[in-house]
C-alpha cells in the first residue's frame, strides 16, 4: 500500500486527511467503484488528485462548472503539477483541437459532460489507460438531484466505451433516494457508499419573515452595517442581484459586487478572484456562483430569495465557515416568495399539455426525412426553455426514437406519449415536493437545524455555535469581524492576467502572491 500521508505531506501541504479523505483514497486505490457524500468544503476534490499523482494511468473528472476546472488546474499547477488540463467551452477552437489531439499527454482531465459527447474526444482517450472516472457534484445523474442534467445521464455509456474504469462519484448533498439512483444510472449496484454527516457545527440559522422586497434590502443593510465580513447573497434573479448591489455599493463602507451567469465569462472569473482574494466584501449572485469556491473565510450567507428545495440551501449555506470559525444564515421571506421558485420549477419541466403537440412537431421532421435542426432552433420553434427540450430529447433518445439529430421512429405513438406525459407528472410532482419541503422548513417554529438535516442523516450534531432563531440565536445581536487583506496595487489588466495564468512571470511566483491564495 502506497504511503498516503507522503503523498499528502510533499505535494498538498497538509500533515493530516479529512474526514473520510483516506478511506476513499484507499477504496479507489484498491480499485472498488466508490460513491461519497462529503460535505461542502471538505475537500472532496483531495480524493481524486491524490489517485492521479499515484497511478499510472490517466484519472479523468467530469464537472459541471469551468469556473470550478479552471480554479482547480490553476492550483495545481502553481503546486508544481503540470500534467494536468482543463477541457472546456471557455478555450478557442483551435487550443480545444489541440489539447483533444494531446489529451493523452496528461494524467488529471478535467472535463464538462458535454464535451464527453464529442467522439474524437473519446476515440483519444481509448488509445491511453484510464484508470479512475470521477463524477463530480454526482446527484446531477440523478433525476430526483436538485441540479439534474441529462447530459449526466450518458457518462455510464462514457465509462464502458473508456474500458470500465474504478468510478468515483462525489456530492455534497444527496438523499438516499439520490444515492440509489446515482448508482442505478452508472449501472453500478455494487458502489460502495461511504457517506459523512453533512451538517455544520459552526453555523446558526435565522430567518426573518418581512413585508416588502424594500424591507428586505433594509435589513441587508443593517447586518453588512454591523458585521464587516465576507458575505455572500442569493438571488433567484439576475435582475435582483444587481439592483441590491446597486444599493448596497451606495453605502461606501463595503465593497460590493454582482455575479450571474448572464455575465462576461471574464468578468465572472475576475469578481469570483476578487472575492477569493479578500478584494470584495460582498457578493450578490445567483446559483451560478459558490459551487466549487474554496473561500475559506466566508462568515454571513444571506437567501435574499430561497432556492427550490433544501439539497440546494444546504449547498449554499455550506460555502460559510468552512475555516472551521462561526458564521450564520439568514433567509429574508415574504408572503409571495413562494411564486418565484415556482416559475423556476415550471421552466424546468414541460407542461404536460404541451407533450402531444412537440411529439407532433418532431414527428413532422420523420414524415418529411428532414434532420432535426439545431437545438436552439428547436427550442425557439417550440417555445421551450433549455432544460425543458433537454428533457423532451432525452426521453426520446432512451425511447430509441432519436439518434442524434435523425428522428428514426414515431415520436408520437401512443406509447411514448403516454411513458413521456408519466415521467413529466413523476418529476412535476417531484419537484412541487420538494419546494413545499423548502416552505416548511422557513415556516417551522422548532429547530431548524434538526428539520434541516435529519432527512438526510440519522444524527444531528450540537452545534458549537448558537443554533438557530428557534433556540438561542438572536441575528440582531450578530457582530462579526474579519481581518481585511491590503489591497492589491495592480492594474485590473495585471489582476487580469494572473486569473488566466498569462504573461510575464506571474506563474513562476503564483505561490507567493495574493491573488492565488486560497
Amino acid at each position: 500500500m502506497h504511503d498516503l500521508t507522503h503523498y499528502l505531506e510533499q505535494t498538498f501541504g497538509y500533515s493530516t486527511f479529512r474526514e473520510g479523505q483516506r478511506t476513499i483514497i484507499e477504496d479507489v486505490l484498491r480499485g472498488d467503484d466508490v460513491l461519497g457524500i462529503l460535505p461542502t468544503g471538505t475537500g472532496k476534490s483531495l480524493c481524486y488528485q491524490l489517485p492521479a499523482q499515484i497511478q499510472e494511468g490517466i484519472t479523468v473528472v467530469v464537472s459541471p462548472l469551468i469556473s470550478l476546472m479552471i480554479d482547480q488546474v490553476k492550483q495545481l499547477k502553481s503546486q508544481g503539477y503540470k500534467s494536468v488540463i482543463a477541457l472546456n467551452s471557455f478555450m478557442d477552437r483551435e487550443q480545444r483541437m489541440n489539447a483533444m489531439k494531446n489529451v493523452t499527454r496528461y494524467k488529471l482531465i478535467y472535463v464538462s459532460p458535454e464535451m464527453l459527447q464529442n467522439d474524437w474526444l473519446i476515440e483519444r482517450l481509448q488509445q491511453a489507460t484510464v484508470d479512475l472516472f470521477v463524477i463530480d457534484e454526482a446527484h446531477c445523474i440523478s433525476q430526483w438531484g436538485h441540479e439534474f442534467r441529462t447530459d449526466y445521464l450518458k457518462l455510464h455509456r462514457v465509462i464502458h466505451q473508456l474500458g470500465d474504469p474504478t468510478v468515483l462519484a462525489l456530492s455534497a448533498t444527496a438523499t438516499p433516494e439520490v444515492q440509489e439512483d446515482i448508482k442505478e444510472k452508472l449501472n453500478r449496484p455494487e458502489m460502495k457508499q461511504l457517506i459523512y454527516p453533512m451538517d455544520k457545527p459552526n453555523i446558526s440559522f435565522a430567518v426573518r419573515h418581512v413585508s416588502s422586497p424594500g424591507e428586505k434590502v433594509k435589513q441587508i443593510k443593517q447586518v453588512i452595517a454591523k458585521n464587516d465580513a465576507p458575505t455572500m447573497i442569493y438571488f433567484s434573479s439576475r435582475q435582483w442581484a444587481e439592483r441590491v448591489a446597486a444599493e448596497l455599493q451606495q453605502i461606501g463602507t463595503r465593497r460590493v459586487a454582482f455575479y450571474h451567469g448572464g455575465m462576461e465569462q471574464t468578468d465572472r472569473m475576475l469578481v469570483q478572484q476578487q472575492f477569493m482574494n479578500d478584494q470584495l466584501d460582498v457578493i450578490c449572485c445567483t446559483s451560478a456562483f459558490g459551487m466549487g469556491v474554496d473561500k475559506k473565510n466566508i462568515r454571513l450567507v444571506i437567501h435574499y430569495h430561497f432556492p427550490a428545495q433544501l439539497e440546494s440551501f444546504i449547498q449554499e449555506v455550506g460555502r460559510a465557515g468552512r475555516d472551521g470559525h462561526p458564521c450564520v444564515s439568514l433567509v429574508l421571506h415574504t408572503a409571495k416568495d413562494h411564486l418565484l421558485p415556482q416559475m423556476l420549477i415550471e421552466s424546468e419541466v414541460p407542461e404536460k399539455a404541451d407533450v402531444n403537440h412537440i411529439l407532433s412537431h418532431i414527428n413532422g421532421y420523420r414524415s418529411s426525412n428532414e434532420p432535426l435542426p439545431e437545438d436552439e432552433l428547436v427550442r425557439e420553434r417550440l417555445r421551450l426553455s433549455e432544460s425543458q427540450w433537454n428533457f423532451i430529447k432525452y426521453q426520446l433518445e432512451e425511447r430509441g426514437v432519436i439518434d442524434g439529430r435523425e428522428v428514426i421512429n414515431k415520436p408520437d405513438h401512443p406509447h411514448v406519449v403516454r411513458d413521456i406525459i408519466q415521467v413529466v407528472q413523476e418529476r412535476w410532482h417531484y419537484k412541487q415536493s420538494k419546494l413545499k419541503e423548502m416552505i416548511d422548513w422557513i415556516h417551522h417554529t422548532e429547530c431548524r437545524r434538526e428539520a434541516l438535516y435529519r432527512p438526510f442523516q440519522d444524527e444531528v450534531r450540537t452545534p458549537i455555535v448558537a443554533c438557530c432563531d428557534a433556540c438561542s440565536f438572536d441575528i440582531d445581536a450578530l457582530e462579526l469581524s474579519t481581518q481585511k487583506k491590503k489591497s492589491s496595487t495592480r492594474t485590473w489588466e495585471e489582476r487580469l492576467a494572473l486569473v488566466f495564468g498569462r504573461g510575464g512571470n506571474h506563474e513562476t511566483s503564483s505561490r507567493n502572491h495574493p491573488t492565488n491564495e486560497r
